[in-house]
């Protein structure tokens, strides 16, 4: 498969997961007192949100890089 097709494949995929999830939770371990030898950890949460649109956008562009891939004679 031609580098472009490859790379509209991959935007395709990346747009379909960002369409099905909206978003991602990853989680950090905070320090928040050491008191002699005691010390006290919180696990924090932290959700980064994707917009629709990304998903959209991410999926047309790679439609588009196949489209271009499979039309574009002089490509090896």
């Amino acid at each position: 498969m031609r580098p472009l097709g490859i790379l509209g494949l991959a935007l395709v995929v990346l747009g379909i997961l960002a369409l099905a999830y909206q978003g991602f939770t990853f989680f950090t371990h905070d320090q928040v007192a050491v008191l002699g030898p005691l010390q006290v950890w919180q696990e924090r949460a932290h959700t980064v949100w994707l917009p629709p649109v990304l998903g959209v956008v991410a999926l047309v562009t790679g439609g588009l890089l196949i489209v271009m891939s499979r039309n574009n004679p002089g490509q090896a």
